[in-house]
C-alpha cells in the first residue's frame, strides 16, 4: 500500500490505472469505512482512500479542531482491508490557496433536515469532494449509506455535471446492538453508548408505524417525543421519500425514516430504509 500526500505523487501512483474505485474519508476510521473500502476493491483495478479533515464542512463551534486524529491506526486498517493507495493531503497540499470556487448544491435538497442545522454544511463537502474527484480521477466512488442525504447530494452533483463517476451506495454497519458504526461514537461516555442505541430502535419503529398505516405527522410528533422522554434533544426525526426526501405523497412510495439528535453534547444521525 502507498502512502501519498500530494497531487503529483497521487497522480504517479495512479499512472496505468483504468479503472480507479475510490473511498473518500476523514479518518477516525472503524469497519464502517472498511466495509466500504472492501467493496470499492470489488469494483475497480486499484483502491484509493482518502483521509482528510476538511474545515469547509465544519461550522464555527463545532468539532474541527478536537476531531480525532488517528492517521497511523488509519493507515494500517486501510492496509489490512486492501487499499492499494491512501491519499492523505494536509490542507496546503489540497487548499494551496483559499478556496474561493465552490459548490453549491440545491437549497431543496442541501437546506433541509441536515442542512437546516448544520448551513453550508453541503457547500462544504460538495466543494470538497469534487475536488477530490479531480485529483484521484476516480470512475466508482462509494459512500455509506449512513450519510443518507449527503449521499443523495453527491450523486446529484455527479449527474448534473456528467461526471465520469459511478456513485455506490454502501449499507451502514452497525453494532451488534443496533447502533449505526460512526466516528464520533467514540465520544460516548459508557452510559450515553448504551443510551445511543435507542435512535435506531425509534427509527425503525416509525418505519414500521407508517407501514400499517399510521399518520406520518404522528408518527413522527410520537418519536420526537420518546427521545425527548429519554433526555435526547432530537433536531428531526421524519420520514420521507428516498426519491429526493420530501414528503411522501402514496404509500407505495420507497421511503425512509431519518433522525437527528443529540445525547447530552453528541450529536447521532441515523435512518432506516422501508
Amino acid at each position: 500500500m502507498k502512502i501519498v500526500h500530494s497531487i503529483a505523487d497521487l497522480r504517479g501512483a495512479l499512472a496505468g490505472a483504468r479503472k480507479p474505485a475510490f473511498v473518500p474519508t476523514m479518518g477516525n476510521l472503524h469497519d464502517g469505512h472498511l466495509a466500504l473500502v472492501q467493496r470499492a476493491r470489488e469494483l475497480g483495478d486499484v483502491t484509493v482512500a482518502s483521509i482528510f479533515v476538511n474545515r469547509l464542512q465544519f461550522l464555527p463551534h463545532e468539532d474541527f479542531d478536537s476531531y480525532p486524529r488517528t492517521f497511523d491506526a488509519d493507515c494500517e486498517q486501510l492496509r489490512a482491508a486492501g487499499s492499494d493507495i491512501v491519499f492523505a493531503p494536509n490542507e496546503n497540499a489540497l487548499y494551496p490557496e483559499p478556496q474561493a470556487y465552490k459548490v453549491y448544491p440545491p437549497t431543496a435538497l442541501a437546506d433541509i433536515l441536515e442542512g437546516e442545522f448544520r448551513p453550508g454544511f453541503f457547500t462544504g463537502v460538495c466543494t470538497v469532494v469534487m475536488k477530490l474527484f479531480a485529483c484521484v480521477q476516480p470512475r466508482v466512488a462509494v459512500f455509506g449509506k449512513k450519510d443518507y442525504q449527503q449521499l443523495m447530494v453527491i450523486r446529484g452533483m455527479v449527474r448534473q455535471f456528467a461526471l465520469p463517476i459511478e456513485i455506490v451506495a454502501g449499507e451502514t454497519q452497525r453494532a451488534a446492538d443496533g447502533l449505526a458504526l460512526s466516528s464520533r461514537n467514540g465520544y460516548l461516555s459508557g452510559t450515553e453508548r448504551d443510551e445511543a442505541v435507542h435512535l435506531s430502535r425509534v427509527l425503525a419503529a416509525m418505519a414500521a408505524q407508517v407501514r400499517t398505516g399510521e399518520s406520518i405527522p404522528d408518527v413522527e410528533n410520537a418519536a420526537m417525543e420518546t427521545l425527548r422522554s429519554r433526555g435526547w434533544q432530537p433536531e428531526y426525526m421524519t420520514v420521507r421519500r428516498r426519491s429526493d426526501l420530501r414528503a411522501p405523497m402514496d404509500a407505495a412510495e420507497p421511503r425512509v425514516a431519518l433522525g437527528a439528535a443529540r445525547l447530552g453534547t453528541k450529536r447521532l444521525i441515523d435512518n432506516v430504509e422501508f
